[in-house]
């Protein structure tokens, strides 16, 4: 089974900016569309930015547009969130997830589109 392993969440300032990382591994293939997520104590998890290599299509949440860029490597197994002018607001629990398996569609940024999920890093942004 592929297994996604997130890296890079940590303390940063407000205006500051960010890499998160995720691998797959467990003989992934490349070309699975991957998203990032976070989610705060009390808040359902949201979409930040999703990536589908088939297309290039893209998607971002309303809230990091402009600020996030997420992207794929080469081999299309890592996917990478650059997340810049960090607002204090952006703290979260971020989860990589990925569609290594067919099944129902949602649309890029809905959740139940993605079947394996990373543990989550954490983002925390504060002076």
């Amino acid at each position: 089974a592929v297994h996604l392993v997130e890296s890079g969440g940590t303390l940063v300032q407000p205006g500051g900016s960010l890499r998160l990382s995720c691998i797959a591994s467990g003989n992934p293939r490349s070309g699975y569309c991957m998203g990032w997520f976070r989610q705060t104590p009390g808040k359902e998890r949201e979409v930040v930015a999703a990536i589908c290599p088939g297309d290039s299509s893209t998607y971002y949440g309303d809230s990091v547009k402009g600020r996030f860029a997420i992207s794929q490597d080469n081999a299309k197994t890592t996917v990478y969130l650059q997340m810049n002018s960090l607002r204090t607001e952006d703290s979260a629990m971020y989860f990589c997830a990925a569609r290594t398996a067919s099944g129902g569609w949602y649309g890029l940024a809905n959740e139940r589109s993605y079947n394996r999920w990373g543990q989550g890093t954490r983002v925390t942004v504060s002076s």
